[in-house]
């Protein structure tokens, strides 16, 4: 009874956290560290987390952990990929930034660029960008998330496909080993399908992380994206997938530009 007693708490704990680590859950529940690895790996047997380098991360759900959740996962590494993405950006271009945490890291680092137009449905990124009078902010008009201020619904959706810009920026919730794009609210993923639409060249910034996260609904495949931009990628056949459809492959903690 305690181990499922347990077992439960670090479910509940990883779905508000949007991470568990093994050295804090040891301490929570005063065992050994060894103990946290083997629930851990039979939580993953089970297929309700997925490990990672010193813990795991929730793997299956229909709701997303909270925006201050997301931020912290993998932040150093949003960083680096916000610096990557930035640096595909010329001076004078249009674009779109999307919802995510990650896209909001790519604003953070376009702030030194100029003559730029940016359309976005993300409160965050247009605060970021607001106070720069080189960089022109159009918000899109919707229903506002509370949860992190992002602007979802059909008035998104039409007011995107107004437009047709050099670039869109998005972001994605989880990537699926067969190349699909997914995330967990509908009327997100019909702007995101907007976005991608309308723009000339699509840029997906994803943590590497996104490949141990499932999600509910389909944003798309991977081969209506032109660069992803990641902290670095580890597998293989996923590579091979970047390199069939001819996806350019931008690993920022490596800073090296590939094919796959």
């Amino acid at each position: 009874m305690m181990l499922v007693a347990r077992h439960n708490s670090i479910l509940e704990i990883a779905r508000k956290s949007g991470k568990v680590e093994v050295d804090d859950l040891a301490t929570k529940f005063s065992v050994s560290p060894q103990t946290i690895r083997k629930d851990l790996n039979e939580l993953c047997e089970q297929g309700l987390l997925a490990r990672v380098h010193g813990g795991a991360l929730p793997a299956y759900g229909v709701e997303n952990v909270g925006y201050t959740a997301r931020k912290d996962i993998a932040g150093a590494e949003k960083e680096e990929i916000g610096q990557a993405a930035a640096s595909l950006i010329p001076n004078g271009a249009s674009l779109f930034v999307n919802i995510g945490t990650t896209t909001e890291a790519v604003a953070r680092a376009l702030v030194r660029h100029h003559d730029l137009m940016v359309i976005t449905n993300n409160l965050n990124v247009a605060g970021t960008l607001r106070p720069f009078p080189e960089i022109e902010v159009i918000m899109a008009g919707g229903v506002v998330r509370s949860s992190d201020g992002g602007i979802v619904g059909e008035a998104a959706v039409d007011f995107i496909k107004q437009f047709k810009v050099d670039f869109a920026i998005i972001g994605s919730s989880a990537i699926d080993a067969d190349g699909g794009l997914l995330d967990f609210d509908f009327r997100e993923v019909k702007v995101a399908q907007a976005i991608i639409e309308n723009a000339r060249q699509v840029i997906l910034v994803a943590d590497s992380t996104k490949f141990d996260r499932t999600a509910p609904v389909r944003i798309g495949h991977i081969r209506q994206i032109d660069y992803l931009v990641l902290d670095e990628l580890e597998r293989k056949d996923f590579r091979k997938l970047l390199k069939e459809h001819e996806v350019r492959l931008i690993e920022a903690m490596k800073m090296d530009v590939n094919e796959a």
